[in-house]
C-alpha cells in the first residue's frame, strides 16, 4: 500500500510540475513590499546624490517631506503632454540647514529628488503595497527614467526597480489604476533619455529597457496596455534592431525581445477573434475607427537613436529613444538641467479617468505593416540585415497566427500584396542570409494562408520550379536499363525543352558554369547552395499532409492554371537522381527523396480514412476539367503549329463552339496563354482574318486610357508582325475601336490616332531598339513628327509629353521579354488584376481526390524509386526505398491502378535479376545433399545468392504482390516470368496445392541433375589438390565441375529468400481472385507458349530414377527427339487449373485455355510427349468441366488424339485413360457423346496393349458397363465386345502358370505365387466374360430400339456376344474359359435368345457351338491346355446336347432340322474318335442316349411304322449313329432291334416300341432335368 501511495504522489508530482511549466506561478517577495520599493527609492537617490549634479541636495531629499503635506497639485499644459511638477508654496519653504546649490538655489527644488520624498511619506501610512496608487507608485522612477539629465547607472536603477515591481508582483492585476500606470511605464519606457557615457552602460539601459517591455507585454498587464503603448514599444524595439551603431549582441537582444512580443501580441489576435464573435469581419467592424489611429516609424536611418541636448551643461550628449525634432515630432520637449516633461500625467484626477481600450487589430496591423515595408528589396535605407531580421520576426507571426492573419482582410491584404511583393523578390536574392529567411517565411505563408493567396503561391512555386528543373538528360548508367527509368519529365510541363545538347554529364563528370545557367529560365544561374536551401523549403511544403492534394485540386485540375503538383513531382524525382548533385549539392538528392516519399506517405496515411465529400469538388467534374485541360494545352500546341488545324482540332473537341463565329476564336486565343505571341500576332493580321481581328480588339477594354496605354495593353497580348502591310491592318482596327470606345479630348478623329500610333510604334523602337547608332528621338523629334496630322492641328502637347516620357522609360514589349525586374512588376500588376476573379484556394482535408492525383504523378515516382534501389549503396536509402515501393503498391491497389502497379513489379522484377526474356541454361545443374536436404546448384541461384540488391528486389516484390493480385494486370507477364525461372530450377513446388482443384496428376517433372552429390559421403577434404583433382576429374568425365561451399552457399542464400516469398500464400491468393484479375493473368500465361511450337531447349528429369549414372539423364538426348520443356507443362497445367476453379471462370476462361490446349496437341509431333501427354489430361479435364459450352466437343477432342501416332499415344497413356475416366465418370451427356465415338474406342483399343495401361482402359469400359446410366448402346455394343473380346484374349498369359502349377502338383513341389501382372490379365479376363454376359441382357432391348428386321437385328446384336464367348471358350488360360463356357451356355440357353418370328438364332449351331467344338478337336488347341481342354470337350458336348434338347420343340418346325441333327451326330462321331479318352467317350454317349430319348419319347424320333413322316430322320440317325455307336440302338430300342427289317407292316411290331419307349422318355426327362 505504501509503495502504492508513493507512486500516486509521484504522478501527482508529476501533473503538477506539468502544470507548472504550463502556467509558471508567480514569484513572492520575502521581504515588505512597501519597504523594498522605499528601499528602491533609497537606491535611486543616493546614486543620484553621488551624481555631480545632485550632489548638494537637501535634507529633505534624504529624510522625506511631511505625510501631511498637501499633495502636489497637477495641471495639464495646453499640449496635453506636459506636467508642471511639484507647487508653488513647496518651491517657497527655506532649508532649515540651508544648504544651497552652485547657482544659490536650494536643491531640494530638483524635481526628482523630491518626487521620490514624496513617494516615502506618502507610504509610511501604507500596509499593503497593492493597495496603493500605481501610476503615483511609479512616478519617481518614470521621471528618472525620461529625465535627460541622469546618467545610465541611474536610468538603470530605476528601470531595476520597475521590473522588480512587476516580477514580485508588488504591481498586479489587482492594483489601482492599473491600466493608466501601464500606459504611463510604456510611454516612459519608449522616451527614455539619459546622459551618454560610457557605451557598455549605455546599452545596458538598452538591455534592461528591452527586458522591462518583453516583461510588461508577456506579463499580466500586457492584455490592458493600449494600440499606442504597442506601437511605441514596437517602434522601440524595432528602432534597436535597426541601428547600425550599436552593437550586435544588443541588436541581435532587441530582436530576440521582438520575437517573443511579437508571439505574444499575434496570439492575442486570435482571442480577439473569439472575442469579436464568429460573425466574419467582426473584429474588423468593431475596430474600423481605430485603424488609422495609431502609427509606427521606427528610426531606421542606420545612424543614431542620439539626439543632441542643446540646452545641456558642458555640451553633454543625451541618449533617447525618443525621434528627434527633425523626425517630425513637435509634441517632445526637450528636457535639460533639474526640469523634466512627461508625455502623460502621473496622477491624474479621480473624477476624471482616462479610458483606454486594450491594444487590438489598429496595433496589430500597424506593426504588421512595419514588419512588412522593412522587407521592400528596392528600399535603400533598409540593409539586408534589418531585412533578416524582419523576416524572422514576421515568420514568428506567421507561425503563430498565420491563419488569423488570412482571416482579416486589413492584415490579409497587406500579405497578398506587399508582403508577397517583396518576399517573391527577396527569394531571388543572392545573398544566402536573405534567400535562406525569405525561403522560410515565404513557406510558412504558404503552410499558413494559402487559402488566400492562390495566385501568388502559383507564382511562388512556379519560381521554384523554375529555378530547380534541370534541363539536362539523365545520364545512362552502367548496369542500369534506361527503360526502369522511363516517366521522369525533363522540362516542367508547360515549359519547352531547350534543343537537346550532346550532354556528357554524369556523376563523375560536373556540369560546366555556362551549362548550369541553362538549367533554368532566370534561375539557371542559382548557386548550389541557393538550390539546396530552395529544395529544403519544397520539401517542407510536400510534407504538409493536405498541400499536393490542393495543388492537384486548385491547378492541375483547372484549365488557366499550371499543373504544379504534377511539375513538383518530376522536380523532386529528377533531382533525385545522383547526378543533381553536380548542379546542386550532394544533399539534394536525399532530400528530394525524402520529399517525394513523404508525398507518398501522406497518401498512404490517407488510405484507410473515410472518405469525406461534403463541401469539396466533385472529382468527376476535376476529371472532365483535366481532360478538357490537356484538350487545350494540345490544341494551343497544334495552333503553335499550324492555326487552322489547332482551330480545327479544338472545335473537334468542342473547345471552340463555332469557328466560323470570330469571337469565339478571338475568345479563344486571347485566353489562353498557351497560344504563342508571335504566332498570334501573324494569324490575326492576315487580311483573311480581318473579323477576328476586329473580334480580337474588341475584347478589349480602353476606356479612360491614352493611346500609348491602350496600345500598350493591345500589343502585351501578342507580338506585333514584322510586315509592314500587317501592322496597317492592327493599327487602322486599333484606331477605330480606340475612338469608337474611348474619344479622349484634343484627339480629332480616328486617322489623328492612326498616325500617332504609328509615331507611338517608331517612338518604342527608336527608343529602345539596341542596333541604333544615331541619336535617340527627343520630345521635340516626337512632336514635329506629328504636328499638324491631329485634323490639321497640333496634339496637346503635355500629351505628347506624357506619351514619350512613358514610352521612354518603359518599353511597349511582350511581357517575357521584359529583364527580370520588369517582369516581376509586370507579373505582379497582372496577377493583382486577376486575384480579385480568382477564386480562393480549395483546402482538401479529405482523400477523395488521391486516387486522381497518384492516377498523375506516380510514373517519375517509380522511376525514381527504381534508379535510387538500383544505384544505392546505402541500408538507410534501401529501407526508405523498400517502403516507397509498399506504399505505392498499397496506393495503387486501392484505388485500382492497375498500371501503377504492374509499373511497379515490372521494375522490381528487373531488379531482381528473375526475369529473363532468355530462359536460363539448366543443362549443368548438379543436386546436391546437405544436412539432409537436397539443393539444386544452378547458374540461376548462384547468381541470384551472391546479388544482396536482387534478394531484397525480390521479397519487396512479392511482398508488394502478396494481397494485391486482384489489381495486377500487365504486370504477371514478368510474374510469370519469375515463376517459371524459379520452378525450372527447382526453387518453388512443381504443384499447385492452394487450388481447390487439384489435377489428378503426379508432380509436373523437372530437369534431371547433371549430376548428383552427396556431401555427407565425402571425406572432409578442401585442399586445393583435392579443388583441382575433382575438376580434372570432371572435365575427363565431361561433367561439370563440382559445386564449391560458395556456391552452395549462394544457392542456400536463395533457397532461404525464395522461401521468404511465401509463393504458396501468392498462389493461393491467385485461386481466389475475381475474374477480371484471372483474366489478366490467363492472358499472360498463354503468351508464354511458343507460337511456333518450338519448345525451349530444356531437358527432361525422367519419372523414373535413372539406374545408370545420372549423366545418362542429362543433356545428351536421342537425335531429332523433341526436348521436354517443363516450364510449358508449367505454364499450361496452371493455365488449366485456373480455368476449372468454378463455373464462372468455366465460363470465362475454359475456352481460352482450351484453344492453347488443342493448339499445343496440333504441334504434338514437336513436342516431347511429357508435354502432350499432360496437355491431353489438361484438356480432357476442361471437356468434363466444360460439356455445357459448343466450344469444345468430345467426338472432335477424341478423333485428335485417334490420330496421334500409336507410339506416342501409347506414351500418353496414363494421362489420357485418366482424363477418359474422368469424364465418363462426369455428366450423362458426356458420357454418352464419348461412348458412341468411334474414336474412344480405337483409342481404347489400341492402350489396351500397353500393359500399365491396360488396366485403367478396363475400369473405363468396366464403369460404361456397370453403372447406373450405362454408357453401352446399341451403337457402341459391338465395339465393347470387341474390347472385353481382347482383353480375354490378353489373359491367356495365365495359362503357362496354370500349365506350370499342375507340374509342380504333379511332381509334389509347392505352388508359386501368382505375378501380379498376370494375375491381373486373368482377372480382367474373366470380368470380361461376365461383361459380356451381362450385356446379353440388354440385347433385347437393343433390338427393340433398333427398329430392324427381327433376322438382321438378331444377327446384329446376338452374334457379338456369341463369338466372343465362343472365341474365349478356346482361351489357353483354364479361369477364362471356363468362365467364358458358363457365360455362353447360360447365354445360349437364354429365353431371349430364340425368337418363333425367325429362324436367325438357329445359327447358334453352325455359327457358335460346331466351330467351337471343331475348334477344340484340332490338335494346337487341345495342346495349349492338355489337362484343361479335355473336360472342355466334355462341356462342349454336353452343352451342345443341352441346347438342341432346349430348342428341340422350336426346331421341330424348321426345315433344317434334319441337317443339324445330322451335323451333331457327326460332331458327336468326331467327339468319340478324338482319342481323349473314356471320359469324352462316355460323356457323349450319354449325351447322345439323353438326345434320343426325348426325341423319342415327344414322338420326334420314331420307327416310319410309327410316324412315317419322320422316317427319313429315324433312318439317318440309326445309320449314322451305328458308325461309332453300333450297340447303341439295341439299348435304347431293344424291341425295335430285335424287329426283322421292315419289309410289311406289322402294326402289332409297331405298337411295341411305343410301350418299350415310356419307361425309356422318362429316364430321359428325369436326367435332363438332374442336369438342369
Amino acid at each position: 500500500m505504501a509503495n502504492t501511495s508513493g507512486q500516486d504522489g509521484s504522478v501527482s508530482a508529476l501533473e503538477h510540475s506539468i502544470m507548472s511549466f504550463e502556467r509558471p506561478p508567480p514569484i513572492s517577495v520575502a521581504v515588505n513590499p512597501v519597504a523594498l520599493v522605499v528601499t528602491e527609492c533609497i537606491t535611486v537617490t543616493s546614486a543620484m546624490r553621488k551624481h555631480t549634479r545632485w550632489a548638494h541636495s537637501s535634507v529633505s531629499a534624504i529624510l522625506g517631506g511631511s505625510s501631511n503635506k498637501a499633495p502636489a497639485v497637477h495641471r495639464r499644459e495646453r499640449s496635453g503632454q506636459g506636467i508642471v511638477s511639484p507647487s508653488e508654496q513647496e518651491d517657497a519653504v527655506a532649508s532649515r540647514w540651508g544648504l544651497r546649490g552652485k547657482k544659490g538655489k536650494s536643491m531640494q527644488d530638483n524635481p526628482l529628488m523630491s518626487a521620490f520624498a514624496r513617494l516615502r511619506n506618502d507610504l509610511k501610512g501604507c500596509k499593503d503595497i497593492r493597495t496603493f496608487d500605481t501610476p503615483s507608485l511609479l512616478h519617481p522612477f518614470l521621471q528618472v527614467i525620461r529625465s535627460s539629465s541622469t546618467s545610465a547607472p541611474i536610468t538603470s536603477l530605476a528601470l531595476i526597480a520597475i521590473t522588480k515591481f512587476l516580477s514580485y508582483n508588488i504591481i498586479s492585476r489587482d492594483s489601482p489604476r492599473l491600466s493608466e500606470a501601464m500606459q504611463l511605464l510604456a510611454s516612459a519606457i519608449t522616451h527614455c533619455r539619459f546622459e551618454a557615457s560610457d557605451s557598455a552602460a549605455d546599452e545596458i539601459v538598452l538591455l534592461r529597457i528591452l527586458k522591462l517591455m518583453e516583461g510588461m507585454i508577456s506579463g499580466p498587464g500586457g492584455a490592458i496596455l493600449g494600440d499606442e503603448s504597442i506601437c511605441g514599444m514596437m517602434e522601440c524595439g524595432l528602432s534597436m534592431c535597426c541601428q547600425a551603431r550599436l552593437s550586435e549582441l544588443l541588436r541581435r537582444s532587441a530582436e530576440i525581445s521582438m520575437v517573443s512580443m511579437c508571439q505574444v501580441i499575434f496570439e492575442r489576435l486570435k482571442h480577439l477573434e473569439v472575442e469579436a464573435g464568429e460573425e466574419p469581419g467582426a473584429l474588423e467592424e468593431d475596430t474600423k475607427d481605430d485603424m488609422d489611429a495609431v502609427r509606427m516609424e521606427p528610426s531606421v536611418n542606420g545612424t543614431s537613436l542620439a539626439v543632441p541636448a542643446p540646452n545641456s551643461e558642458e555640451g553633454r550628449q543625451s541618449n533617447s529613444l525618443e525621434k528627434g525634432p527633425q523626425e517630425g515630432d513637435d509634441s517632445i520637449v526637450d528636457v535639460s538641467g533639474s526640469t523634466l516633461d512627461l508625455t502623460t500625467t502621473a496622477a491624474v484626477e479621480e473624477d476624471k479617468p482616462v479610458e483606454i481600450k486594450p491594444y487590438s487589430l489598429p496595433s496589430i496591423r500597424e506593426l504588421f505593416r512595419v514588419l512588412v515595408n522593412l522587407l521592400d528589396p528596392h528600399d535603400r535605407q533598409h540593409t539586408d540585415t534589418m531585412r533578416v531580421m524582419a523576416l524572422r520576426i514576421v515568420d514568428v507571426a506567421l507561425e503563430v497566427a498565420g491563419p488569423s492573419i488570412a482571416n482579416h482582410p486589413s492584415l490579409a491584404n497587406l500579405a497578398k500584396d506587399t508582403m508577397c511583393r517583396h518576399l517573391f523578390q527577396l527569394v531571388r536574392s543572392e545573398n544566402m542570409a536573405i534567400l535562406n529567411e525569405s525561403l522560410r517565411v515565404a513557406g510558412t505563408l504558404v503552410a499558413t494562408c494559402r487559402g488566400v493567396l492562390k495566385l501568388q503561391q502559383e507564382l511562388y512555386l512556379s519560381y521554384l520550379i523554375t529555378c530547380l528543373f534541370p534541363r539536362v538528360e539523365i545520364p545512362l548508367e552502367p548496369g542500369i536499363e534506361p527503360s526502369l527509368y522511363e516517366g521522369v519529365p525533363q522540362a516542367p510541363s508547360l515549359v519547352k525543352p531547350p534543343p537537346s545538347l550532346a550532354s556528357t554529364s554524369g556523376r563523375s563528370t560536373p556540369v560546366p558554369v555556362k551549362d548550369r545557367q541553362r538549367l533554368g529560365l532566370e534561375g539557371g544561374s542559382r548557386k548550389p547552395d541557393a538550390r539546396e536551401a530552395m529544395v529544403e523549403n519544397l520539401g517542407a511544403l510536400v510534407r504538409i499532409p493536405s498541400f499536393m492534394v490542393e495543388l492537384f485540386v486548385n491547378y492541375d485540375c483547372e484549365t488557366d492554371r499550371s499543373d504544379l503538383c504534377m511539375d513538383i513531382v518530376g522536380l523532386l524525382s529528377r533531382n533525385a537522381f545522383p547526378d543533381s548533385a553536380t548542379w546542386s549539392t550532394v544533399n539534394v538528392p536525399p532530400l528530394c527523396l525524402d520529399a517525394l516519399l513523404g508525398y507518398v506517405q501522406s497518401i498512404a496515411d490517407r488510405l484507410e480514412d473515410k472518405p469525406e465529400s461534403e463541401g469539396y469538388p466533385d472529382p468527376a467534374h476535376l476529371r472532365e476539367e483535366r481532360a478538357r485541360k490537356k484538350i487545350i494545352i494540345r490544341g494551343a500546341t497544334k495552333f503553335n503549329e499550324n492555326p487552322k488545324a489547332g482551330i480545327a482540332f479544338l472545335t473537334s473537341q468542342g473547345i471552340i463552339k463555332d469557328p466560323n463565329d470570330p469571337r469565339c476564336i478571338a475568345e479563344f486565343v486571347k485566353g489562353t496563354a498557351r497560344v504563342d505571341k508571335r504566332v498570334l500576332g501573324e494569324y490575326i493580321s492576315k487580311k483573311s482574318n480581318e473579323a477576328i481581328l476586329s473580334a480580337f480588339i474588341d475584347l478589349f477594354d480602353f476606356t479612360g486610357q491614352r493611346a500609348d496605354e491602350a496600345l500598350r495593353q493591345l500589343l502585351n497580348s501578342f507580338r506585333l508582325p514584322g510586315e509592314s502591310a500587317l501592322i496597317a491592318r492592327i493599327v487602322t482596327e486599333f484606331s477605330e475601336q480606340y475612338c469608337a470606345k474611348t474619344m479622349p479630348e484634343g484627339i480629332a478623329d480616328k486617322d489623328a490616332i492612326f498616325v500617332l500610333t504609328y509615331a507611338i510604334i517608331m517612338l518604342n523602337t527608336d527608343q529602345h531598339n539596341p542596333n541604333m547608332k544615331q541619336a535617340r528621338m527627343s520630345i521635340l523629334d516626337f512632336s514635329k513628327n506629328l504636328r499638324g496630322v491631329n485634323g490639321g492641328k497640333d496634339f496637346d502637347p503635355e500629351y505628347l509629353q506624357d506619351i514619350y516620357d512613358s514610352i521612354k522609360t518603359r518599353e511597349i514589349i511582350l511581357p517575357e521579354e521584359h529583364d527580370n525586374r520588369h517582369a516581376y512588376e509586370y507579373a505582379w500588376k497582372e496577377l493583382l488584376l486577376k486575384i480579385h476573379s480568382a477564386t480562393d484556394l480549395v483546402i482538401c482535408e479529405t482523400n477523395i481526390y488521391d486516387a486522381d492525383m497518384f492516377a498523375a504523378t506516380w510514373k517519375p515516382i517509380v522511376a525514381t524509386l527504381s534508379y535510387v534501389f538500383m544505384s544505392a549503396t546505402d541500408d538507410a536509402v534501401f529501407s526508405r526505398v523498400v517502403t516507397g515501393f509498399d506504399q505505392c503498391a498499397q496506393i495503387a491497389a486501392k484505388y485500382g491502378l492497375s498500371d501503377a502497379l504492374d509499373r511497379i513489379i515490372s521494375c522490381l522484377s528487373y531488379i531482381s535479376t528473375l526475369a529473363p526474356e532468355v530462359p536460363p541454361n539448366t543443362s549443368l545443374n548438379t543436386e546436391v545433399q546437405v544436412d539432409k536436404k537436397s539443393v539444386m546448384v544452378s547458374e540461376t541461384a548462384v547468381k541470384f545468392g551472391r546479388d544482396g540488391r536482387a534478394q531484397l528486389a525480390t521479397v519487396v516484390l512479392f511482398q508488394v504482390i502478396k494481397g494485391n493480385e486482384a489489381s495486377i494486370r500487365d504486370g504477371w507477364d514478368r510474374l510469370i516470368h519469375i515463376m517459371l525461372n524459379l520452378f525450372v530450377n527447382s526453387l518453388i513446388p512443381p504443384y499447385f496445392l492452394s487450388f481447390q482443384k487439384t489435377l489428378a496428376l503426379p508432380p509436373i517433372p523437372l530437369q534431371s541433375p547433371a549430376q548428383i552429390i552427396d556431401r555427407a559421403e565425402r571425406p572432409a577434404d578442401t585442399g586445393i589438390f583435392s579443388a583441382l583433382t575433382s575438376y580434372v576429374s570432371s572435365f575427363a568425365n565431361d561433367e561439370p565441375p563440382e559445386p564449391s561451399d560458395q556456391e552452395i552457399e549462394y544457392t542456400l542464400c536463395t533457397v532461404d529468400t525464395v522461401k521468404e516469398c511465401h509463393f504458396e500464400d501468392i498462389l493461393s491468393n491467385i485461386s481466389q481472385l475475381p475474374i477480371e484479375s484471372l483474366k489478366s493473368l490467363l492472358i499472360s500465361l498463354l503468351e508464354q507458349i511458343p507460337e511456333d511450337g518450338s519448345p525451349r531447349v530444356i531437358v527432361v528429369k525422367s519419372d523414373i530414377p535413372p539406374t545408370t549414372n545420372p549423366r545418362q539423364n542429362g543433356n545428351k538426348n536421342k537425335f531429332n527427339q523433341p526436348v521436354y520443356d517443363p516450364s510449358l507443362v508449367f505454364v499450361l497445367e496452371l493455365a488449366t487449373v485456373l480455368a476449372l476453379r468454378d463455373e464462372e471462370t468455366v465460363r470465362e476462361l475454359a475456352k481460352d485455355v482450351t484453344d492453347a490446349l488443342e493448339s499445343v496437341i496440333r504441334d504434338a509431333a514437336k513436342l516431347h510427349s511429357v508435354v502432350t501427354a499432360r496437355s491431353v489430361y489438361y484438356l480432357l479435364s476442361l471437356l468434363k468441366a466444360s460439356n455445357d459450352f459448343d466450344f469444345i466437343r468430345a467426338p472432335v477432342v477424341l478423333h485428335t488424339f485417334s490420330s496421334f501416332d500409336p507410339q506416342l499415344l501409347k506414351k500418353c497413356a496414363q494421362p489420357l485413360l485418366k482424363g477418359l475416366a474422368d469424364c465418363i465418370k462426369g455428366p450423362t451427356g458426356l458420357r454418352s457423346e464419348m461412348a458412341n465415338s468411334p474414336d474412344f474406342w480405337s483409342i481404347l483399343n489400341t492402350l489396351r496393349s500397353v500393359p500399365e495401361a491396360a488396366g485403367d482402359v478396363f475400369q473405363i469400359v468396366e464403369e460404361l458397363a456397370n453403372s447406373t446410366h450405362p454408357g453401352i448402346t446399341a451403337d457402341n455394343y459391338e465395339a465393347v465386345i470387341t474390347l472385353l473380346n481382347e482383353f480375354a484374349t490378353d489373359g491367356q498369359v495365365g495359362a503357362q502358370q496354370e500349365q506350370r502349377r499342375d507340374q509342380n502338383a504333379r511332381r509334389g513341389k509347392p505352388a508359386k505365387p501368382k505375378k501380379p501382372e498376370t494375375n491381373e490379365a486373368v482377372i480382367r479376363g474373366t470380368q470380361s466374360m461376365s461383361i459380356i454376359y451381362q450385356m446379353s441382357s440388354r440385347v433385347p432391348n437393343f433390338i427393340i430400339q433398333s427398329h430392324l428386321e427381327p433376322n438382321e437385328a438378331w444377327t446384329a446384336y446376338w452374334s457379338p456376344i456369341l463369338v466372343a464367348l465362343t472365341k474365349q471358350c478356346l482361351n489357353p488360360c483354364r479361369e477364362i474359359r471356363q468362365q467364358a463356357f458358363a457365360s455362353l451356355q447360360r447365354t445360349l440357353l437364354s429365353n431371349e435368345l430364340a425368337s418363333p418370328d425367325h429362324k436367325e438364332w438357329t445359327d447358334i449351331f453352325g455359327e457358335v457351338l460346331f466351330p467351337l467344338i471343331t475348334q477344340l478337336l484340332k490338335p494346337e488347341i487341345y495342346q495349349s491346355d492338355p489337362v484343361g481342354m479335355s473336360e472342355t470337350r466334355v462341356r462342349a458336348s454336353t452343352l451342345l446336347c443341352k441346347v438342341f434338347l432346349h430348342y428341340l420343340v422350336m426346331l421341330s418346325d424348321w426345315d433344317g432340322m434334319l441337317d443339324l441333327w445330322i451335323k451333331i451326330i457327326t460332331i458327336m462321331d468326331r467327339l468319340m474318335n478324338s482319342g481323349q479318352g473314356d471320359s469324352l467317350e462316355e460323356a457323349v454317349s450319354e449325351s447322345l442316349k439323353n438326345i434320343l430319348l426325348v426325341m423319342s419319347s415327344g414322338g420326334f424320333l420314331a420307327p416310319p411304322d410309327q410316324k412315317p413322316e419322320h422316317e427319313e430322320l429315324w433312318n439317318e440317325t440309326w445309320k449314322r449313329l451305328n458308325r461309332f455307336l453300333p450297340n447303341f440302338f439295341a439299348e435304347l430300342f431293344p424291341e425295335e432291334a430285335q424287329k426283322p427289317p421292315p419289309a410289311v407292316k406289322k402294326p402289332v411290331a409297331e405298337e411295341k416300341p411305343a410301350e418299350a419307349a415310356e419307361p425309356a422318355e422318362a429316364e430321359a426327362a428325369d436326367e435332363e432335368a438332374a442336369a438342369e
